[in-house]
């Protein structure tokens, strides 16, 4: 099972909310997920990013990887 962690599209057309979440890479974009470990906010200035570091570090401790857009937010936010 590969999971990755991703963004998950909420909000209304036009005014996009993201959640992160852990997925199955094999799950649709706004499919099933395993846990979710933040949000995003892109529509605020700055853009609004709160997610779990403890709940990410564990993810990617057993073996789950982040997709290229939540790997920039992780950097943004210290976490990795």
């Amino acid at each position: 099972m590969a999971v990755k962690i991703r963004l998950r599209r909420m909000g209304a057309k036009k005014a996009p909310f993201y959640r992160v979440v852990v997925a199955d890479s094999r799950y649709p974009r706004n499919g099933r997920f395993i846990e979710e470990v933040g949000t995003y906010n892109p529509l605020t200035d700055p853009a609004t990013v709160n997610i779990d570091a403890e709940a990410v570090k564990k993810w990617i401790s057993n073996g789950a990887q982040p997709t290229d857009t939540v790997k920039a937010l992780l950097k943004k936010s210290n976490i990795i």
